[in-house]
């Protein structure tokens, strides 16, 4: 089985952790901090908007099961990639959405997939997700793990999070882990 890595940004890490962990093909999710200029930043730091990097996850994922394209697919569907530093709610560049790739095949792939949900017309607006080489990942705290698993009927968790994973269960029904079981 081989192995690639993923790194994703498109809001708030909660929601993005809690739909690929239900993807078959991926491997593991982790949620953390990317695209900035702070050294192993915390959360509050991050929180305030001035380190630089977004909410992300990083996905190991087997390329053999789900392709990268695909993991963008369901990226462009959970999240509304037409807004500036903001989703729903959550206001900030923090929360941006934003490709961190780990190769040139990634931003090649991450290009042709913007093309073909522009040319879609999937959005009302332009796509304003960033897409730029990953410099540096850093893990958050364990208190983000597995958050919405571990959290799901805070406020947050039953708003926010519950929506976006009960729309891609809806729309990649024949991706999910659990359908793959049965």
């Amino acid at each position: 089985m081989s192995e690639e890595i993923a790194t994703l940004g498109g809001g708030c890490f909660w929601c993005l952790e809690a739909v690929y962990k239900d993807l078959r093909g991926v491997r593991g999710v982790m949620s953390g901090y990317a695209g900035g200029h702070v050294a192993n930043p915390s959360y509050k730091a991050v929180c305030t908007g001035t380190t630089g990097h977004a909410e992300v996850v990083q996905i190991k994922f087997d390329p053999g099961e789900v392709s990268y394209a695909d993991l963008l697919r369901v990226f462009f569907t959970i999240h509304d990639p037409t807004t500036k530093d903001r989703q729903g709610h959550d206001v900030g560049p923090q929360y941006r959405s934003i490709i961190l790739t780990h190769s040139d095949a990634q931003r090649q792939t991450a290009e042709a997939i913007i093309k073909e949900i522009t040319e879609a017309k999937v959005w009302p607006a332009p796509i304003v997700t960033q897409i730029e080489p990953l410099q540096a990942f850093y893990e958050a705290e364990p208190e983000h793990h597995d958050y919405f698993a571990r959290n799901p009927w805070t406020g947050y968790c039953q708003a926010v999070v519950a929506p976006k994973v009960a729309k891609f269960r809806k729309t990649f029904a024949n991706r999910l882990k659990r359908a793959a079981a049965e």
